[in-house]
């Protein structure tokens, strides 16, 4: 009898049949063995017995109009309020798109085979198979007008400051209304997840900010202060002596957002670090085009993104994420329960201010270095 190969020693594949009673968590677990499923499975483990523990830093990235198909109420308000994310990337039109919701603004499930002609001339908007009433852009924009016109926005700040300031707000709306916790914005200011978009200007949401500057009143954005605060934030997970994790919803601007925190830490402030930890992405995106979408963990160890030593610990999942979302987030719930909530907004010039001395720091030690140099060759 020839030797067993090694290569055999995976569980062998014979699933149970699926039951009515059967779990989430026990549907991935057993019946989720192969292809995209199986990486599926690899990512739900890998978030739930490595991730969630107590000592990891979890970052969120948001692309894709996920909040308008309703998964901002369903998946992402429950991470927040359980503690399972601690800070969040997202882009401007998933946060304006939430804010419907948390105004009490119907959308509507449809199909994605309509005349837009049509649905134009009777004032309908559809984001694929979403539908909703081009009054609900009006009433969202007459929103953020009104709270951009009040006194506290009259300045410049980051995106987490004016996330956390707007979260107030739409929270107070939730309340009025008693529709329950449906905005991430609300449920980031009530559990203190500073929430940043890395392109400000590019939403509704900016673009409201942007037409109140043209009447010289409303906020002014502090781009370079979330770069450094979403630094600040991973610098401090390393420096507590814990981990950083990273769960990318798709691609785009917000994953390198989230990913070049690493690269700032090391290559541009000169501090000693390796990258990130674990690395959960859920992509449609294929790596052979160039695009960061599609980047693979083993290409950002290249950058310094992900620590090289942890690549076992990186999992892509190609699915899409209206898909795997719920499905993550199930298996997460049956697992882990709830985290305590780190507030990290609550410590931001703390951690900043950490940045900062470890920066001069390296700084100065660089500059007695390159003196001893010249001082050598003289």
């Amino acid at each position: 009898m020839t030797k067993r190969s090694r290569y055999l020693s995976g569980a062998r594949i014979l699933p149970p049949p699926v039951g009515k009673r059967m779990r989430v968590s026990e549907l991935i677990e057993r019946t989720f063995l192969a292809y995209n499923a199986g990486r599926l499975r690899e990512g739900a483990r890998l978030l739930s017995d490595r991730m969630l523990k107590p000592d990891v830093t979890v970052g969120l990235s948001i692309t894709g109009a996920l909040t308008p198909a309703g998964l901002g109420v369903s998946c992402i308000v429950p991470l927040l309020k359980a503690g399972f994310v601690d800070w969040v990337v997202s882009t401007g039109a998933n946060l304006y798109h939430d804010a419907h919701f948390g105004l009490g603004l119907p959308m509507h499930a449809g199909s994605p085979f309509l005349d837009d002609r049509v649905l134009r001339d009777e004032g309908v908007v559809r984001i694929y198979d979403v539908l909703f009433d081009y009054g609900v852009l009006l009433d969202t924009d007459a929103f953020f007008r009104q709270v951009l016109d009040l006194p506290e926005f009259q300045a410049q700040m980051g995106t987490a400051e004016f996330h956390y300031r707007l979260g107030r707000y739409m929270e107070q709306r939730e309340k009025a209304l008693g529709q329950g916790e449906v905005s991430v914005l609300a449920a980031a200011w009530r559990y203190g997840v500073p929430v940043y978009t890395s392109s400000p200007g590019d939403s509704s949401i900016g673009m409201n900010v942007a037409a109140m500057r043209l009447g010289g009143r409303g906020v002014t954005f502090d781009v370079s202060l979330d770069v450094n605060e979403t630094a600040a934030i991973v610098h401090d997970a390393k420096r507590r002596g814990g981990k950083s994790a990273v769960w990318i919803l798709g691609g785009g601007s917000p994953k390198n957002f989230m990913l070049q925190t690493e690269p700032q830490i090391q290559e541009v402030l000169g501090l000693d670090e390796k990258g990130h930890d674990y690395f959960l992405q859920i992509t449609d995106a294929r790596p052979d085009t160039g695009g960061l979408s599609g980047a693979t963990p083993s290409e950002a160890v290249s950058w310094g993104k992900v620590d090289p030593d942890k690549l076992p610990d990186t999992v892509v999942c190609y699915v899409d994420s209206t898909v795997a979302l719920p499905l993550l987030c199930a298996f997460a719930f049956d697992r882990v329960g709830k985290r305590t909530r780190r507030r990290l907004y609550d410590r931001r010039a703390e951690m900043l201010a950490d940045l900062g001395k470890g920066y001069r720091k390296a700084v100065n030690a660089a500059a007695v270095t390159k003196k001893r140099k010249v001082a050598r060759k003289k």
